[in-house]
């Protein structure tokens, strides 16, 4: 006797825990924080906006209730883009 999984696996990427800092992101194994100093749009969303999270691309991430994209290299590296109010 085998047994299978059943279904699809749906998502390779989930937001693990929202804290008063920021929230964490697991991507593809790996672990990302994305502190509110660097990405203020996630500091007064709903939890149910910030845990929705799709993968638009390789690296490529969209949270489409608050319009935010972010790609890999920015939530690594968020000095390199620093934020810009017009």
């Amino acid at each position: 006797m085998s047994s299978s999984m059943h279904g699809n696996h749906t998502s390779d990427i989930e937001i693990t825990h929202v804290s008063s800092h920021g929230i964490w992101l697991l991507a593809d194994g790996r672990e990302l924080f994305l502190s509110y100093n660097d990405f203020p749009w996630f500091k007064d969303a709903p939890i149910g906006e910030i845990i929705r999270v799709e993968r638009v691309a390789p690296g490529h991430f969209r949270w489409p209730d608050l319009d935010v994209d972010l790609d890999i290299e920015s939530i690594e590296h968020p000095e390199k883009f620093p934020l810009k109010a017009r």
